[in-house]
């Protein structure tokens, strides 16, 4: 180790250390003593050391300063006292009662009108619409088509008329009644297989005449004759102006 005077050079030393650099050739002068030099590190050192201590002991200060300060700082829970909650519930409760025996405002309904939509009439009764001025019905009857033209075509071969004329007949009378016993136009009155208009008309061939098909082909054969002279004639004319 070395003293203290060696460290801390004189001022004695320091300007004979100057005079002798003054006198030194210049090659000299570019490299200082090897003492001085040793001496500018150390100075160094011993700075560097002084600066990092200074820095540590504002850390340990300041550090747990402001920490405190922060925990201080923060907001405490607000404690609610028995006493204070106690005393808001009893001043909440009056103000509740009273709202409860406040009377409930009057709804005032002459301003209003009130659409109540109507019931849709009932439908009328289905009446069977009479015929002719007596309201005459027909009577209940089960239609058989195929054996009133059996009838119709054995009274067509009686009359001597070929099968010809029996087709004329099978197609003028499914235009008109579709061979049906108790067909009744009701806009008309017509009725029967021949569609006689009034179907009274057939009592003349029998009394059964509502009822027999067998009565009312006689008579509507008798009519087609007596107008018309065969079945063809009628069918001829029931296609140009749509009736016979």
């Amino acid at each position: 180790m070395t003293s203290g005077n060696e460290l801390i050079p004189t001022r004695r030393a320091r300007r004979e250390d100057v005079s002798t650099l003054a006198d030194a050739p210049v090659s000299a002068r570019r490299h200082p003593p090897a003492a001085t030099v040793r001496w500018s590190r150390r100075r160094g050192v011993l700075g560097v050391f002084a600066a990092f201590a200074a820095v540590g002991f504002v850390a340990a200060y300041v550090g747990p300063a402001g920490i405190a300060l922060t925990e201080a700082n923060a907001e405490e829970p607000t404690s609610i006292s028995l006493y204070a909650s106690s005393v808001d519930d009893i001043q909440t409760l009056p103000a509740t009662e009273a709202e409860e025996d406040a009377e409930a405002p009057a709804l005032d309904r002459g301003g209003y009108t009130v659409y109540v939509k109507p019931k849709p009439p009932p439908p009328p009764p289905v009446t069977a619409k009479p015929t002719g001025s007596s309201g005459w019905q027909p009577p209940f009857v089960t239609p058989d088509p195929g054996s009133a033209q059996a009838i119709a075509y054995q009274m067509v071969l009686a009359r001597g008329w070929g099968d010809d004329q029996f087709a004329c007949l099978v197609a003028l009378w499914n235009k008109e009644s579709g061979w049906r016993v108790n067909a009744l136009n009701r806009s008309s009155g017509a009725y029967g297989i021949p569609q006689a208009l009034p179907g009274s008309k057939m009592a003349t061939a029998g009394a059964d005449w509502e009822t027999s098909a067998a009565t009312q082909i006689t008579w509507g054969l008798g009519y087609i004759s007596g107008r018309y002279g065969t079945p063809c004639g009628a069918w001829g004319h029931s296609q140009r102006v749509g009736w016979y």
